[in-house]
This record gives C-alpha cells, sequence and structure tokens, in this order.
C-alpha cells in the first residue's frame, strides 16, 4: 500500500495511458474496415495516401504495446516501487503520439493535431516523474 500512495500520481498517469492507448488500439484492430477507410480518404491528398494500411497497423501495435506497458508499469510500481515499465510506457505513448502529430500535420487536419497536445503533456509529465 505504501508504494501506492508514495506513486499516486504516476500510477493515475499510467492509467490514462492505459485507458487511452489499449482502447484505440484494440479499436483499430476490431474495426480495420472503418478506421482505414476514415483514414484513407483523410490522407487522400498527401504523399501518404497508398500508406495507409501499413500507418494503421505499426500505430495499432504500438498503441497496444503502450496499453500492456502501462498496465506492467502499474503492477510493477504498486508489487516493488520499480517505474521502468512505467517509464517505457510513457516514452512509447510520446513517441507514438508524434507519429499522430506528424500524420495530423501532414493531413493539414491542424484542428486534430492540436487535440493531440495535451495526451503529449500528459505523456511528457510522465516520462519526467518516472525519470
Amino acid at each position: 500500500m505504501e508504494n501506492i500512495t508514495t506513486y499516486i500520481t504516476e500510477i493515475l498517469i499510467l492509467g490514462f495511458v492505459l485507458i487511452t492507448f489499449l482502447q484505440s488500439g484494440i479499436d483499430k484492430a476490431t474495426d480495420w474496415e472503418g478506421n482505414t477507410g476514415w483514414l484513407k480518404d483523410h490522407f487522400s491528398g498527401t504523399f501518404l495516401k497508398g500508406q495507409v494500411p501499413l500507418m494503421v497497423g505499426i500505430v495499432m501495435i504500438l498503441e497496444i504495446i503502450t496499453g500492456i506497458l502501462a498496465l506492467g508499469g502499474i503492477i510493477w510500481i504498486i508489487a516493488f516501487g520499480a517505474t521502468q515499465l512505467g517509464l517505457y510506457a510513457c516514452v512509447l505513448a510520446a513517441l507514438t503520439l508524434l507519429m499522430l502529430l506528424f500524420g495530423q500535420r501532414v493531413a493539414k487536419d491542424y484542428p486534430g493535431a492540436f487535440t493531440l497536445t495535451g495526451y503529449f503533456t500528459i505523456a511528457i509529465i510522465g516520462v519526467y516523474l518516472l525519470s
């Protein structure tokens, strides 16, 4: 119980990362056609238009791995007071968000790019606190 109170901020951040990334990755896996169809239209006027299935697959895998690492990070913090898995989860979350930001900027979806700022801020705070 002491680790929970000592690392409550880190645990809450990892909970946010867990929910956000695992849900998003699972959504991409369970609604592949819907996601790739929408994104093909989203990137239709860009140099990335032919790469949508590959990009969705890469992001889906990274999101699922990030979510699993966040869950492991929570468990390791509570059980052992060890923050390494949580740090890896937040770093991977930040890198994945940078990929998403790049895509939004290429697609000239500036409001969509802006919405990633909040997620990125949380991930960077997690990196800071867990390192």
